[in-house]
């Protein structure tokens, strides 16, 4: 999978509208920073983000918070979480600390 990677920062997917989710109704990684998704956003062009469209890239799944999905630019290297709630999904930047695990 390609990422989108400019300036030093990574494109990542996330649909911020509640409702349906992105990456937490399907929880498939590739789908926040593939390359084909991230043009059609950048173009304007999400309601072209098809079920069809999507099984064309070889993704099955629902695909509901692909109208609302935007682009946020996170530096290389930092770890994050997308959250959701109802649908609403937010970008947590953990960064490059060390965390304690239970």
């Amino acid at each position: 999978m390609k990422k989108v990677i400019r300036n030093g920062k990574v494109a990542v997917l996330y649909s911020p509208g509640y409702g349906a989710g992105w990456y937490s109704w399907e929880s498939i990684p590739e789908i926040v920073f593939d390359s084909r998704i991230i043009e059609k956003v950048e173009a304007g062009k999400q309601t072209e983000i098809t079920d069809e469209f999507m099984k064309s890239l070889g993704y099955t799944g629902y695909w509901g918070g692909a109208e609302d999905l935007e682009i946020e630019w996170i530096p290389e290297g930092m770890s994050f979480e997308i959250e959701e709630y109802d649908g609403n999904e937010s970008i947590h930047i953990i960064g490059k600390r060390d965390y304690l695990v239970a």
